[in-house]
């Protein structure tokens, strides 16, 4: 079919974006993918063949219009081309979390209806093979990676390059079957099912249209000035939203070159490969790579850790100035170039971040010194507010109005309302048809008028007018003196310092606040080498006294600021624990994304929450884990509860004559 002539509006599902693709820019770059070390790339007119004889293999093996079919792996450029391949034939994808644990990736399953199945290697086809009898509809399952598979004779198992072949023999007798597919595709059509992480209880199905997706993915490409000579590193979790909406279908949008890394372990050295003009990660990864770097800084020469330090200094008084073009003195100015050729570029470089010139965050709030640090690099490192309901964007930084405590406006052809309670509300071009098969839960999340329910607290800065996001709305509380409290906040705050790398607060309808700690193993790790503390275990690592010291002086601090904040000075943390064990998403604590189940946190650790609070020094603790064979186990410990000094808040007149 051709697309050459065609309004973009026209062009109103996937498939059809990729035949234009191949018309307008055949030959440029569509994927790349390392493997063995090396980098291949396939342009648009090989991505498309690739897509058409898949999608050709699997109408020969059966699946019919309107089926769902699971996604299960890593990113792989197949898994990828599956998707499309999908929805070529007017099917659904329906891609799983490829490290869910059985009874997560059965729900989905057997929710979804899903009778086929393209997975990525022989883990993900022995999970499938273990649950097949509990999933009454799965029947066919198709597998990239071949290595470890050659003595499975089941008769639904087939080799991916298989099913491509009997497409292409499928081709021969159906001529025209492959294009008239895509033709019949309408922007109606159900484009991809995206499963929520299950921050509160189980995962739903988020069903979105294709032109809702293209639509939305347009404002976005148009918003950040992305074209077919950017490129991206996808290494998110393809069942994630974000990977989705930013990778596949601006990609498919805008018709740049995406790339899949080796593997996870090799996705920094990647990323320094690739160097990606268009870059996000969550908070977390911002966080990792920033504990990565002080670690090293502190095994650097101390002539090396002088010059860091000084230039880091510098960069957080011009940095963001400069980024920002607002006006710096010309020393300053001249000074900084000298810390971007020293300390900055080296930097960045390092990071793979020398060619980004957008670069996003989301998924939850990052802290605003973590933001500014990056910022202050000169990394244009935005914020953007969004939801799987809304395809991802509901709101976002535009260039030159940065701000570390909001999340940006509301984008093109995106309608936000506050309602009385804090509530944010939006309307937006990609916002979902509802839930799969729950109607119930549908209804919940829209009103009357069509506005979806984002549950999260928030209100419109009256000196920016961009969006801030307190906190969950239903995690949002009071102390019992009637202050704030906003968990969320003060968590964030936290996890800045290079050794925590978790943090739960407790303190709603609570004399004071209080926290979990979970230490980053690395950078505690690191620390303990250097100082030549021994230890066996993360157990043991907790447990250190002077693990303890350090904890609390950063908590001290998270202090000292939240107490310059009059709406959030009672949220200040007044006693501690580490826990013993890192929280896992194995252990039904944190979701696939790791964002925090406060429910099942609070239930199963309901003894050392009261203990917080009764005055105890010391506590038992006794949990179940989750082993990596999906064994189940008991870990237990004695657990240390240390106080630390809160501040009176600094009130606002006294703040600004300081200022």
């Amino acid at each position: 079919m051709s697309t050459t002539n065609l309004p973009p509006e026209s062009l109103d599902t996937f498939p059809k974006l990729l035949a234009h693709h191949v018309e307008v820019r055949g030959d440029r770059p569509a994927m790349r993918e390392k493997d063995y070390g090396i980098w291949q790339t396939s342009t648009w007119k090989e991505v498309a063949a690739e897509v058409r004889d898949f999608a050709c293999g699997l109408a020969a093996l059966g699946l019919q219009r309107g089926e769902r079919v699971a996604i299960v792996g890593d990113n792989r450029p197949r898994l990828y081309w599956a998707m499309t391949a999908a929805q070529a034939l007017g099917c659904v994808p329906v891609p799983l979390y490829q490290d869910s644990v059985a009874e997560e990736m059965a729900f989905v399953l057997d929710h979804a209806e899903a009778r086929f199945a393209v997975v990525e290697d022989q883990e993900q086809v022995d999970k499938l093979l273990d649950l097949k009898e509990r999933c009454r509809t799965l029947e066919t399952i198709i597998y990239d990676d071949p290595r470890g598979l050659r003595n499975y004779d089941q008769p639904f198992l087939h080799d991916y390059e298989a099913v491509q072949k009997e497409g292409q023999t499928f081709l021969k007798s159906h001529p025209d079957f492959y294009e008239q597919a895509v033709a019949a595709g309408r922007g109606s059509d159900i484009s991809v099912i995206l499963y929520t992480s299950g921050t509160t209880g189980r995962s739903k199905g988020v069903v979105l249209t294709a032109a809702g997706c293209i639509n939305a993915a347009r404002d976005t490409v148009a918003f950040d000035h992305l074209n077919d000579r950017d490129q991206v590193l996808a290494y998110l979790p393809p069942a994630w939203v974000g990977d989705h909406y930013l990778n596949y279908a601006q990609g498919l949008v805008a018709g740049f070159c995406m790339a899949c890394p080796e593997s996870a372990d090799t996705v920094e050295q990647d990323l320094r490969e690739i160097g990606p003009t268009f870059y996000f990660a969550p908070p977390r990864v911002f966080e990792n790579l920033l504990t990565r770097v002080m670690i090293r800084m502190e095994d650097a020469g101390r002539m090396k850790r002088a010059l860091f330090h000084h230039f880091i200094a510098l960069a957080k008084r011009h940095g963001e100035k400069i980024l920002n073009g607002e006006k710096v003195p010309l020393p300053a100015r001249l000074h900084y170039a000298l810390g971007e050729l020293l300390i900055y570029g080296p930097l960045k470089n390092v990071l793979g971040f020398s060619n980004i010139r957008v670069a996003y965050t989301a998924g939850e709030a990052i802290g605003p010194d973590l933001f500014s640090f990056y910022r202050s690099i000169g990394l244009n490192l935005k914020q953007l507010y969004g939801q799987t309901e809304a395809f991802l964007y509901v709101t976002a930084q535009p260039d030159g109005a940065i701000f570390a405590d909001t999340v940006g406006p509301a984008i093109p052809n995106v309608d936000i309302r506050i309602e009385e309670g804090g509530e944010v509300l939006f309307k937006s071009p990609g916002q979902f048809q509802g839930y799969y098969k729950d109607d119930e839960n549908t209804a919940e999340a829209l009103t009357p008028d069509g506005y979806v329910r984002t549950g999260d607290a928030g209100f419109f800065d009256e000196a920016t007018g961009h969006l801030k996001i307190i906190d969950r709305a239903k995690d949002v509380g009071r102390m019992q003196d009637g202050s704030l409290f906003a968990p969320k906040y003060v968590e964030n705050k936290l996890k800045f310092f290079p050794f925590i790398k978790e943090a739960v607060v407790f303190g709603h309808e609570r004399p004071f606040a209080t926290a979990f700690i979970n230490i980053d193993m690395e950078a505690v790790g690191n620390w303990a080498e250097r100082n030549s503390i021994q230890y066996g275990s993360y157990q043991e690592l907790a447990a250190l006294p002077q693990i303890y010291a350090v904890i609390g002086e950063n908590v001290e601090q998270v202090n000292r600021d939240l107490a310059q904040d009059s709406k959030l000075a009672g949220s200040q943390v007044r006693r501690f624990l580490v826990l013993h064990k890192e929280l896992d998403a194995d252990d039904g604590e944190l979701t696939r994304t790791r964002k925090v189940r406060r429910r099942i946190v609070n239930e199963r650790y309901a003894e050392l929450i009261a203990a917080l609070y009764d005055g105890r020094t010391e506590v038992h603790a006794s949990v179940e884990v989750t082993f990596e064979d999906g064994r189940k186990g008991r870990l237990d410990g004695d657990l240390t509860i240390a106080d630390v000094e809160t501040f009176p808040p600094v009130q606002p007149a006294i703040r600004q004559a300081a200022e």
